[in-house]
């Protein structure tokens, strides 16, 4: 019996509907993340963030301003918003850089003192936001959910389940949107999404359900064109857009 109630609970919960790819662009900086508007796309490397046009898929221009570990991006009125690290310099020091679309400069909206890991996704909420601190190796276990109000202070933290850290492998979530009353989270390099939400109770995030998905991990975004995602494939060097069950 003891054995069965272990088994139990190392299986994650059972795949639901897949994520299929409804289309790509290519681009050597689409390493990182992508994120989109109704016109543009925007491939998110390392150091910065390239604007391509959507119909044509034409590079239109590249960001201007210092990065050294952009981790995902999104857009929220009318700004691109990326988490920012210095990974995998120590101590941790991390940061949300804000790309204005339309000039393309890329500065620092907000500097994190003392952050409890690398900031891997941000999220604006009503309320406030979310950040995601990861950490990786033997102490993946500590990435922790922060929320912050608006004015940056913090309110609560939650923390993952030991099943869901383990199918990390050493790496931890590098991607995170909301999707309704739950988020969707992407791991390093493995193609799947994780639906988790909010617990009724206690600090420890719920696993709800996993996506197969096309992309090998990294940053997502929601992409308003489709009502899909928009993500990458590191290893191709592509932006790979996706659906929900549909090809």
């Amino acid at each position: 019996m003891g054995l069965l109630l272990l088994l139990t609970f190392l299986q994650p919960p059972i795949r639901s509907e897949a994520f299929v790819v409804t289309g790509t662009l290519a681009s050597a900086d689409a390493t990182q993340a992508a994120c989109a508007d109704a016109k543009f796309v925007y491939a998110i490397s390392n150091t910065r963030v390239v604007k391509y046009d959507r119909e044509t898929q034409k590079e239109l221009a590249r960001s201007d301003g210092e990065a050294f570990h952009l981790n995902s991006g999104l857009i929220w009125n009318g700004k691109i918003y990326c988490a920012h690290s210095y990974y995998p310099k120590k101590p941790d020091e991390s940061d949300i850089r804000v790309c204005d679309p339309e000039t393309m400069k890329l500065t620092i909206f907000h500097a994190f003192k003392n952050p409890p890991g690398s900031l891997t996704w941000v999220l604006p909420r009503e309320d406030g936001w979310w950040c995601c601190f990861a950490h990786y190796g033997a102490d993946n276990g500590k990435t922790v959910l922060v929320h912050f109000d608006m004015e940056w202070k913090e309110i609560a933290r939650r923390t993952f389940p030991e099943k869901l850290i383990a199918d990390w492998d050493k790496s931890s979530l590098s991607g995170g949107i909301r999707d309704g009353e739950t988020l969707l989270a992407t791991g390093h390099d493995k193609k799947v999404i994780y639906r988790l939400k909010l617990p009724a109770q206690g600090a420890e995030m719920e696993w709800v359900t996993t996506h197969d998905s096309p992309f090998p991990g990294q940053g997502i975004a929601n992409d308003p064109a489709t009502g899909g995602l928009i993500g990458i494939d590191r290893g191709q060097k592509k932006v790979v857009f996706a659906s929900l069950g549909k090809k």
